[in-house]
């Protein structure tokens, strides 16, 4: 997953290098290119690049995993 290394680099950081980590945030779900075409990291939408579709959203597999990371405090890779 694109943010497990981020997340793990932190945490080795805090652990090995005693780095004081306050959090880590990704920039968000929506970024601004996915603003304008309705692509979302961590949720599909149905919608293709001339915005026909049902823009129904489903959620990826990384939704459940990064929900499980935060949840574990980082403790559940």
């Amino acid at each position: 997953m694109y943010c497990y290394g981020y997340i793990h680099d932190a945490i080795e950081a805090v652990d090995k290098d005693d780095v004081d980590l306050i959090g880590y945030t990704p920039w968000g779900i929506i970024d601004i290119v996915s603003f304008t075409t309705g692509e979302m990291r961590l949720i599909h939408v149905d919608r293709d690049n001339e915005g026909n579709g049902s823009l129904e959203r489903t959620k990826k597999a990384s939704f459940d995993w990064y929900r499980k990371v935060i949840k574990s405090n980082g403790e559940e890779l």
